[in-house]
């Protein structure tokens, strides 16, 4: 993975951990807020510093076009959820519907980037998806639902960044000193 993929789920992650702080009120929000940007600036900083850059044109042309259409299909089925949800009366579902819909679009990726790993950021984020839809089934609160899929959905993401941060660190660190100790 590189460090422009790590991005991406860093700053997508922000933007899931947003929308579960908007369950709180009063003087939590903010610090949940500067505590999500903390971590998403912490973790950006070490994909730099450990992972590879990958330059845009550096995927082959056929994995290029995969790799737009399947955004290009994952926007228009966010874009096809949010008004289904709108029109149906029940907006509180687009979070869970939407988390289902990011994490299948990491399926595809699969292939497209060859990482087997996305399929974990896929099943959690579709997990996420399902909580949420399980709570809002429970009767649970708007701001439940809200809070269960932002926070396990920007946890999942940044989840599989730190891992795949983590995993670079310490090949740097392996091959920085050798390898390691055999005794």
């Amino acid at each position: 993975m590189s460090a422009s993929g790590v991005g991406f789920l860093v700053w997508f992650g922000l933007g899931w951990w947003l929308l579960g702080t908007s369950a709180f009120d009063g003087a939590t929000r903010p610090i949940l807020i500067v505590m999500g940007c903390a971590a998403a600036l912490g973790l950006q900083f070490t994909a730099r510093r450990f992972l590879p850059r990958q330059e845009a044109d550096a995927l082959p042309p056929d994995r290029r076009r995969r790799f737009r259409l399947v955004n290009v299909v994952q926007w228009l089925l966010i874009a096809a959820v949010v008004v289904g949800c709108v029109s149906a009366g029940v907006p509180v579902l687009v979070p869970p519907l939407v988390a289902v819909v990011v994490g299948l679009h990491f399926l595809p990726l699969v292939t497209v980037f060859e990482q087997p790993r996305f399929r974990v950021p896929a099943a959690l984020l579709v997990a996420a998806g399902a909580a949420g839809g399980a709570v809002w089934l429970a009767n649970g609160p708007d701001a439940a639902v809200r809070l269960v899929v932002g926070l396990l959905s920007a946890l999942s993401l940044w989840g599989v960044g730190t891992w795949a941060a983590a995993r670079a660190a310490a090949t740097a660190g392996r091959t920085a000193s050798g390898p390691p100790f055999e005794g």
